[in-house]
């Protein structure tokens, strides 16, 4: 009975041989999926289709304990990773390794070991081409509702971590399927310690490959929270400023009739100077050194005044556009870190080029808030436009800030340089209110 089964499979596939690539396809598209949620894929579908036969190839890979194809595929796998990708070498590096570790370590265990099952050695090469793409489907529903709907960004310190704990199963990977490789283990004795070794090995391997997938997504919703904590400190201490700016005037306000008052009476009884000195001690207060009122916004306008000083006080020179009504359907602590944190790094750009002048225009108009601010810069902005202040750890959020809240109001921050400027564009949707321009 088993014997014309066989039979029956083997005429099957002679007569129909396109259909037993499904598998490895099937394989390879569900290690895409995964490798397409932890890393940013380049947007080339010539890139995207090499990535996926890359892939493919992999898993149907025949991998036996004591054999080299673990070799021959390695630096395809890794080239195939590494040029198809974008993002941090380093996360590219040690999502290469995890991921060559999952799909080898299932090869190798399907490969060697139903080959000692003696009454499936008649179906052998069939049940290991079925099995591949069943096991690897398995992981993936396992895993379906923990991947993540973005790659996850770590620190390279973070990635760094993650790459030499991706080495150790990589290393005990290639010890238990290459190492055994040679004349000097054809004995029985020693093939069997060798597969004694490799059922004990590649489990580990196994599930250490999963386990440093789920570090990578605990690692990155670590890093999210912390930064978004960070962000909404330094959110809250604009705002915070903005008040102590507030209260300034509202204190000058209160006292302007004691002022006019001491005034009077210095003038009064021929005390020029006095009141002179007087008047300039009011002068130098700092709610006396707000600027021209730049929009409607009261809170915007409050930003924009003290940067416009800060501007000056620098030798740089500002031209504003701005047209924000006062209802604006944006939350304070927000407004203020996009306008503040644009503008922080204008001037930081711009007070080391030659070119001094800031251009930002800023209106709501037809349901969008839009932002733009352009400086010059002389120097080569790194790919991700990392601070270039020494404490890195006390800078570097601006950029960061202003992308969280555009993305968290559904909408987009792009930057770009050229020609010695750079520019940063971002658009939120908004809700329409009755002070928003509709033009």
């Amino acid at each position: 009975m088993l014997e014309g089964i066989i039979d029956w499979l083997n005429s099957f596939i002679q007569h129909f041989g396109f259909v037993w690539t499904a598998p490895l396809f099937i394989s390879g598209f569900i290690i895409y999926k995964v490798c397409s949620a932890f890393l940013v894929l380049r947007p080339r579908r010539a890139c995207r289709t090499a990535l996926y036969l890359i892939f493919s190839g992999s898993t149907g890979m025949i991998i036996w304990v004591g054999d080299n194809n673990l070799l021959l595929t390695l630096p395809v796998f890794f080239a195939a990773v590494m040029l198809c990708t974008r993002g941090s070498w380093l996360g590219r590096l040690a999502l290469a390794s995890i991921l060559f570790c999952l799909v080898m370590s299932v090869c190798a265990m399907i490969d060697t070991y139903l080959g000692s099952v003696h009454s499936l050695r008649g179906l052998y090469d069939h049940v290991t081409r079925l099995l591949r793409p069943a096991a690897f489907g398995l992981i993936y529903l396992a895993f379906r509702h923990r991947l993540p709907e973005s790659p996850p960004q770590l620190s390279p310190r973070l990635w760094s971590l993650t790459a030499m704990l991706a080495v150790m199963p990589l290393c005990a990977l290639t010890a238990v399927v290459v190492i055994p490789y040679g004349p000097q283990y054809d004995s029985k004795a020693a093939l069997r310690l060798t597969l004694s070794l490799g059922l004990a090995m590649l489990p580990f391997v196994f599930l250490t490959s999963l386990a440093l997938l789920v570090a990578v997504l605990v690692l990155a919703e670590h890093e999210r929270l912390t930064l978004a904590s960070r962000l909404a400190e330094q959110r809250e201490s604009y705002y915070q400023t903005l008040q102590r700016q507030e209260k300034q005037v509202r204190t000058l306000r209160h006292d302007l009739r004691n002022h006019i008052t001491a005034l009077r009476g210095l003038l009064e009884s021929g005390k020029t100077r006095k009141a002179i000195g007087y008047l300039e001690q009011i002068a130098g207060s700092p709610a006396m050194a707000g600027g021209a009122r730049e929009c409607e916004n009261e809170t915007a306008n409050a930003v924009l005044s003290a940067k416009r000083g800060e501007i000056e006080r620098l030798g740089l020179t500002a031209d504003f556009a701005v047209s924000l009504p006062e209802p604006l359907p944006v939350a304070d602590t927000d407004l203020c870190a996009l306008l503040g944190n644009a503008l922080d790094n204008a001037m930081e750009a711009a007070s080391r080029a030659q070119d001094k002048k800031i251009n930002l225009r800023c209106r709501v108009d037809k349901g969008l808030f839009m932002l733009r601010v352009e400086n010059a810069v002389d120097w080569e902005l790194q790919d991700d436009l990392q601070t270039t202040k020494p404490e890195r750890g006390e800078h570097g959020f601006g950029l960061a800030c202003m992308r969280e809240i555009a993305e968290r109001g559904g909408g987009s921050l792009e930057t770009r340089t050229a020609g010695g400027r750079f520019e940063l564009i971002a658009c939120i949707p908004v809700p329409d209110s009755p002070g928003c321009s509709q033009s």
